[in-house]
């Protein structure tokens, strides 16, 4: 009898984790590679699986890919570890059928998921030519079915499933794996990626890992019974724990066994465990579904419609700047938090700026991963203080993706709404050089996550109850050697949700023009950075130094000329950066200026500047757009 033929009748059980046993015996390195070095124990959890009641057991090639094992330098073994697991799995089979004649048992070769959280990470043509390799090494050794566990990112998995379809007619179990209840990660939900999986070509259509029984049955209430297909699902024990420097699960066994019952009542006709689980939470469940006959009908729970609730934190009072700086010249500027704890010179500076009659003060995120005063912490007194608007720099590298949620989360209950996006400055440059970064997004998916936040929903899919309003800026770097390459990525940027963009601080008219010609198809406003320059040493130091910052061969020859004169040189900073002023009103309606070392009478004055120079230049249209 086929597997699938068993499935029509009966309630059948699979088995729990390989990876949370060996981990439990020591093993802390590629679990893959006990294929080949640890045969003896592979075969012995396999039995003990078998002797919980499981009629189906996986082979221990969850990670056995050319992309996963790389990690470890086994990229050349997948053939070899692949083919072992097959040959343990089957022996144990043989060696437990010696003694339970009337139980018939099913391999299936199990491929996992290579995409996590961040979709884009893995092209898909290196996931194709990984997955056919496991593939075909696993096809060869004569499995009953596939597996596909694990699997994050839906896009892999239709991918994947589609490549396995065409190769056999085994039964293939596809299972998605998501981070909230009822919904992937790319916000579709449960029911319809069941339904895309079954138009696959899916046998069995289901879910694993990440969430224990609770919330797995929480989804399953919203998944109907497939047409053709079965349901499975592959709990995890329980969320894990980390106590003295390991990893461990709860789950109680006696609660496995009444959510068996409940699995049962939501359809589910293959039933295994996932992280966490043991041979006694899979008795539990074969103990519990003992002559128990699957379900053919179901009533589906309704999935519940986001509500969007209007507050006062959701609504912004001005404009948002990427409107302000289309309709007339802005002026932005960059006030850098203070590396004290004394903050009367930065307060002093942004009451300066607001006489100055600037759109936006902006807070940079521990620029040069130096240690600075919080920036919204800052904006949040900038603009319930002197009625400002903060513009608040925010960079993947401090965050992990819960941090980066839960920070902007609060930058819009505090309503704080114009945010910068940006890479940041790694930490070995900064304070503590020892310091980890974070990076576990980069710019491109920072914008994505905000983007989903304005659409009142979390990274993770989740129904966040209520729509953020942030305005997203994107960082624009022109002082590289391809500005072809940096118009694609500040395109790539608006794809992902970006309204406007901030330049890198500009030192030349000649760039300023490059920059207009390779932008000019672009309809999203631009903002051009500009600094005053201090002195030569300043000059040098950000030229040679600075990431992202190069300055023309004259204009660093000026101020060498000057480097005697401390009075002269600052001045001829201010008149290099009011040329570039005129120069760049020109060709943009938005002016950036970058305040060094907190030296805000400079910007307060190039600020005014900057302010007469499009009256002058816009006439009264600029008058107008401005009262």
């Amino acid at each position: 009898m086929s597997l699938l033929e068993k499935l029509e009748s009966e309630i059948v059980i699979g088995d729990g984790a390989m990876g949370t046993l060996l981990y439990s015996y020591g093993a802390s390195s590629c679990f893959e590679e006990l294929n080949l070095s640890q045969s003896e124990q592979i075969q012995n959890i396999h039995r003990a699986y078998m002797d919980a009641g499981a009629g189906v057991i996986q082979t221990n090639t969850y990670a056995a890919n050319y992309l996963k094992l790389g990690r470890y330098g086994l990229e050349d073994s997948v053939k070899s570890i692949n083919s072992a697991a097959v040959r343990h799995a089957k022996k144990a089979v043989q060696a437990h059928m010696q003694n339970q004649y009337q139980k018939q048992i099913y391999v299936l070769g199990t491929l996992g998921g290579n995409r996590g959280v961040k979709a884009g990470s893995i092209k898909m043509e290196e996931i194709k030519r990984s997955f056919r390799e496991q593939l075909y090494c696993l096809l060869l050794e004569g499995v009953d079915g596939l597996l596909l566990e694990t699997f994050w990112d839906l896009e892999e998995l239709e991918t994947v499933l589609t490549i396995a379809r065409k190769e056999t007619k085994l039964p293939i179990i596809a299972q998605v794996s998501h981070q909230e209840p009822g919904i992937l990660q790319d916000r579709t939900p449960v029911n319809e990626a069941i339904r895309r999986l079954e138009g696959h070509g899916a046998d069995v259509v289901g879910l694993n890992c990440r969430l224990g029984p609770h919330h797995m049955l929480t989804a399953l209430e919203q998944i109907e019974l497939p047409n053709h297909a079965y349901l499975s699902a592959y709990p995890n024990a329980s969320l894990p724990a980390y106590t003295d420097g390991k990893f461990h699960y709860g789950g109680d066994t006696g609660y496995f066994g009444k959510a068996a019952l409940e699995f049962r009542k939501q359809g589910v006709r293959l039933l295994g465990g996932c992280c966490g689980t043991t041979p006694e939470h899979i008795q539990a469940f074969a103990t519990a579904l003992n002559n128990c006959s699957p379900i053919t009908e179901k009533t589906v729970k309704a999935t519940p419609k986001q509500v969007i609730i209007s507050n006062h934190s959701g609504i912004r009072d001005l404009p948002p700047l990427q409107e302000i700086v289309r309709e007339r010249p802005s002026v932005i500027v960059e006030l850098d938090p203070p590396r004290k704890l004394d903050t009367t010179k930065f307060f002093e500076g942004a009451r300066a700026l607001k006489n100055a009659g600037i759109d936006a003060v902006t807070l940079a995120d521990n620029s040069l991963a130096q240690v600075r005063i919080a920036n919204d912490s800052l904006g949040y007194l900038v603009k319930r203080d002197l009625g400002m608007r903060p513009l608040i720099h925010i960079a993947c590298r401090d965050r992990n993706i819960i941090g980066l949620q839960s920070h902007l989360m609060g930058l819009h209950t505090l309503g704080l709404h114009d945010i910068l996006v940006i890479t940041g400055d790694p930490a070995r440059v900064g304070d503590f050089p020892g310091a980890s970064s974070v990076y576990d997004m980069a710019s491109f998916e920072l914008i994505q996550m905000v983007k989903g936040l304005n659409e009142g929903m979390s990274y993770s899919g989740k129904d966040l109850g209520s729509k953020t309003a942030f305005s997203i800026a994107g960082a624009f770097n022109p002082n590289v050697r391809s500005l072809e390459n940096a118009v694609k990525r500040m395109e790539k940027k608006i794809t992902c949700g970006a309204n406007y963009f901030i330049t890198q601080p500009v030192f030349s008219e000649e760039k300023l023009l490059e920059i207009y010609e390779h932008t000019k198809h672009i309809k999203a406003p631009i903002y051009i950075g500009l600094m005053p320059l201090l002195n030569h040493k300043n000059t040098e130091f950000l030229h040679n130094e600075v990431p992202g910052i190069k300055i023309a061969d004259s204009i660093r020859d000026r101020m060498e000329f000057l480097k005697s004169d401390p009075v002269q040189s600052a001045q001829e900073g201010i008149d290099i950066t009011k040329s570039l002023i005129d120069a760049a009103l020109d060709l943009f309606n938005g002016i950036y200026l970058i305040t060094p070392f907190l030296r805000y009478e400079l910007t307060v004055e190039l600020a005014q500047y900057a302010r007469r120079r499009a009256r002058e230049i816009r006439g009264d249209h600029y008058a107008k757009a401005t009262n």
